[in-house]
């Protein structure tokens, strides 16, 4: 079933008080942006990503999205309020024709896919579905003259956030009868559901699931993903793989034509190998072969991009984080030049780390040896990482 996800990112984000909108701020290494979009690309269940823009941010968009992705869908130009943003998203999603659509604010980097997970299981149940969180501060009415005049019930109040989740034609029909009846003051696609008529059903969200509002907002969420001081480690990788019959091969992440492929139990690429290695090296946990076994069914022909997530996800669960990866690629051909920042750009993107942290380099080896016969390729690779738990 087709699932399609909206970012909303054509705000200007005044109140964060930036040199640019909220969504393109740094977030420790990556723009806000970067960080919200991950969660979808990477997300099984969701088959296409377009995010609404202001025209004056493309740069600022092309940048923060760096390389293709083939689940990225060109940007849509976002309106002058939210809701128009949303409504020529949905427009632009219609030659897809998805059959549901989950809508996302930009400004809300740190959804998990627990959370996405529950906004599509409710859409089993109900035409629409949204994450949310029960209201846990006491509420007050003030008075004219700043003084409190009542404390209000908080009893059966919910915070909404996003994800929201509809029925593809619904809330594309909803939007636009909104848009004609000129209801411009919905704060949220729950509420121009709620206008159409469409039941929608709250689903568990994340207190961790916020929304950067203020320059305070994005300090604070900047804070935990700084750099700290820690134990720093270093891993080693080192991969080959024997050319066969094939149009094309995957180095780092990225797809090259090619007039033989390589030769493996996955897709065969051999630089995520390497690095894969490198960073389960760094932190003494085995190699990719003992996470990965080539005789188990499940890896036959799997994207390599699991394998270098599933490191970087065992590099954090031990507290540390990547700080740089060093990729060298051995071959006669193909070219790795034309394709270098595709594949920095690809790894960065796997690890959640900045570009500018990811080096990707070639070298031949003057026709000596099974690279220099054309036989195969082979890549080394180094990690770089701090562990701010040492010991572990």
């Amino acid at each position: 079933m087709a699932t399609a996800a909206l970012i909303v990112a054509a705000g200007r984000g005044t109140r964060a008080a930036g040199q640019v909108p909220k969504q393109y701020a740094p977030l420790g290494p990556e723009p806000v942006l970067a960080r919200s979009l991950r969660a979808f690309l990477d997300h099984p269940a969701v088959t296409l990503v377009l995010v609404a823009i202001a025209e004056a941010d493309r740069a600022l968009y092309e940048q923060a999205v760096a390389a293709a992705h083939p689940k990225l869908a060109a940007p849509a130009l976002g309106g002058e309020t939210r809701q128009r943003s949303v409504l020529n998203g949905l427009r632009a999603l219609l030659p897809h024709a998805p059959v549901h659509v989950l809508i996302h604010d930009a400004a809300r980097p740190f959804v998990t896919h627990e959370v996405i997970d529950r906004v599509l299981a409710g859409l089993e149940r109900a035409p629409a579905a949204i994450a949310a969180v029960p209201l846990a501060d006491t509420l007050k009415r003030t008075d004219a003259g700043g003084l409190v005049a009542r404390t209000l019930p908080r009893a059966g109040l919910w915070r909404a956030q996003t994800p929201q989740g509809f029925r593809f034609d619904d809330i594309l029909r909803a939007h636009e009868a909104a848009a004609a009846a000129g209801r411009e003051d919905l704060t949220d696609d729950a509420a121009v559901a709620e206008w159409a008529g469409i039941p929608v059903e709250l689903v568990d969200g994340s207190e961790a699931n916020v929304k950067l509002t203020t320059a305070e907002d994005l300090a604070m969420a900047a804070r935990p993903l700084a750099p700290a001081p820690g134990e720093v480690r270093t891993g080693q990788g080192f991969d080959v793989h024997r050319f066969t019959v094939g149009d094309h091969l995957w180095l780092c992440g990225v797809r090259i034509a090619h007039d033989h492929a390589l030769e493996g139990h996955s897709d065969a690429d051999v630089a995520l190998h390497a690095l894969t290695d490198a960073l389960l090296g760094a932190i003494g946990d085995g190699d990719i072969g003992q996470h990965f076994p080539n005789s188990d069914p499940r890896w036959r022909g799997a994207a390599s991009h699991l394998f270098l997530a599933d490191a970087a996800r065992r590099v954090r669960a031990r507290g540390g984080a990547v700080t740089n990866v060093d990729v060298t690629i051995l071959c006669e051909a193909p070219k790795i030049g034309p394709h270098r920042e595709a594949m920095r750009a690809r790894v960065a993107e796997i690890l959640g780390i900045g570009v500018s942290r990811v080096a990707v380099k070639a070298t031949t080896t003057e026709g000596l040896g099974f690279t220099g016969r054309r036989e195969g390729i082979a890549a080394l690779a180094t990690a770089t990482l701090v562990l701010r738990r040492s010991g572990t």
